[in-house]
C-alpha cells in the first residue's frame, strides 16, 4: 500500500485514511517528492504537469 503523507511538527501525517488497527506496527519507506529529488537541477514552471507525470500508472517508481 502506498500513501502520501506530510511531515509537520515532528509527526508524519497521512493525507488519507488508513485501514490499520490501533497499535499496528508498519514499515515505512520514505521517498521524497519528485521535485525535491531533482535538487533544483531542473527548473519546472508547471508543477501540476509534473505531478501528473509522476503519478502516471504507466510509469514504474524509481
Amino acid at each position: 500500500m502506498g500513501v502520501k503523507a506530510i511531515y509537520e511538527n515532528k509527526v508524519l501525517k497521512p493525507l488519507e485514511k488508513l485501514d490499520l488497527k490501533d497499535g499496528e506496527v508498519v514499515d515505512i519507506e520514505i521517498r521524497r517528492d519528485a521535485v525535491d529529488r531533482l535538487g533544483g537541477l531542473v527548473k519546472i514552471s508547471r508543477r501540476d504537469w509534473l505531478d501528473e507525470v509522476v503519478e502516471s500508472p504507466e510509469l514504474e517508481p524509481i
